[in-house]
């Protein structure tokens, strides 16, 4: 995997790597009282992450967890928990408005402003589903949050870009969360514009943009019955 963007001296400056990192955190991981944790399922992407926050090592297990929209489903998959020790955990949640020891966050995203390609590309790696659509031959896109306040900013972070990226109303899931999908007829060009430029920098899941290739390659095969 080629990198070519040098590791950040300081996890929160405004950096492709660290807004990578931050999407993650805040997709799937959380801040403790002296611990950032985030967790992914893609073992390259862990790799990546720990050297990002220069953590020294990656711990792997197996967990049991629901599907997003069924309660009544769940999978077992590989885990991969990163974490960073120290006082990072309240100087992010003080720079960046992040909920901390189960507090509301106010997600101040705006530092990462230039590098909003690579923060919604770790939201979407850490809270996002894909799913290709048998029934209309479309990929799904969607983010998931026991938080809405986090899905609005991430509606508002789509908003901004410089692609087409409409995006439906914010509704709740059976578990009590919330989710919102991009509009299907908008998902080629949202997942081209967020992986454009990935092998470059390693700032990926692979399985993730492996899966949302695949679908889209799928539905661009789609032949629909008459």
């Amino acid at each position: 995997m080629s990198v070519e963007t040098g590791i950040p001296r300081d996890l929160l400056s405004s950096h492709s790597e660290t807004a990578y990192f931050w999407g993650r955190v805040v997709g799937d991981g959380d801040l403790g009282e002296d611990c950032v944790t985030v967790r992914t399922t893609d073992e390259t992407a862990a790799r990546r992450l720990a050297a990002i926050a220069g953590a020294e090592q990656v711990d792997k297990r197996i967990r049991e967890r629901e599907y997003a929209h069924d309660t009544a489903l769940t999978r077992t998959e590989e885990q991969y928990t990163v974490q960073v020790f120290g006082d990072l955990s309240a100087r992010a949640a003080a720079a960046f408005g992040l909920p901390r020891d189960g507090q509301p966050g106010g997600y101040r995203l705006d530092a990462f402003t230039d590098h909003r390609r690579q923060l919604l590309r770790g939201l979407l790696e850490g809270c996002g589903t894909i799913c290709f659509k048998q029934s209309s031959g479309t990929v799904g896109l969607s983010f998931v949050a026991d938080d809405r306040a986090l899905l609005d900013v991430v509606q508002r972070l789509l908003e901004a870009t410089p692609i087409d990226a409409p995006t439906e109303e914010i509704a709740e899931t059976s578990s009590g969360g919330y989710w919102f999908g991009v509009a299907d007829e908008a998902v080629p060009t949202v997942g081209d514009w967020l992986y454009d430029g990935s092998e470059e920098t390693g700032l990926f899941a692979p399985s993730r943009r492996r899966k949302l290739r695949q679908s889209l390659q799928q539905a661009e095969s789609y032949d629909v019955d008459p």
